[in-house]
């Protein structure tokens, strides 16, 4: 009589194996932000454009790291007007971005979104709206400057780090 049950018992001894091995090889990501690059952590400001006065329209980029999430800020300057004219601005005008980013070898991956002023998130208006994914080759990092090199456009940014933090991760919402 015994062994009647002895298949049925061993399929639920199984199922319990396994159901215990799932839960025991799953865990909860931590709820905080991730710790990022060290060597990026803080401010830093493009102070120069290369080739800026060939150019008919160009942008400085400040960049600020914080634990693996960039804040970015472009200031574009253009000699001719490809927007409307209450946009245009004479010819002066910002934007801002917020994500986050991840290095890879001498890559630096941005997957980011336009944002108003506050960096909360933007969704018409003038100028860009929605992603800003740039990526960049990090040509040198000697720590208080950065050079990189854009693969969209292949021009050089050259930053100066303007104030160093550090990381103290926030938890996610």
């Amino acid at each position: 009589m015994i062994s009647r049950f002895i298949p049925g018992l061993l399929l639920a001894l199984g199922f319990l194996m396994l159901w215990s091995t799932t839960l025991s090889s799953c865990k909860f990501n931590p709820n905080l932000q991730g710790k990022g690059s060290e060597d990026l952590q803080g401010l830093w400001e493009e102070e120069s454009v290369a080739y800026q006065n060939e150019r008919l329209q160009y942008s400085k980029h400040q960049f600020k790291f914080n634990c693996d999430s960039v804040y970015i800020t472009i200031n574009t300057f253009a000699k001719y007007n490809t927007y409307p004219d209450s946009c245009f601005n004479n010819g002066r005008w910002t934007e801002y971005a917020k994500g986050i980013y991840q290095t890879k070898n001498d890559t630096l991956l941005i997957t980011a979104t336009f944002t108003k002023a506050n960096f909360k998130q933007k969704i018409s208006g003038c100028y860009r709206i929605g992603q800003y994914l740039p990526a960049f080759i990090i040509r040198k990092n000697s720590g208080d400057t950065l050079h990189l090199e854009g693969l969209q456009d292949h021009l050089p940014l050259n930053l100066i780090l303007k104030e160093k933090t550090g990381c103290v991760p926030k938890a996610l919402n």
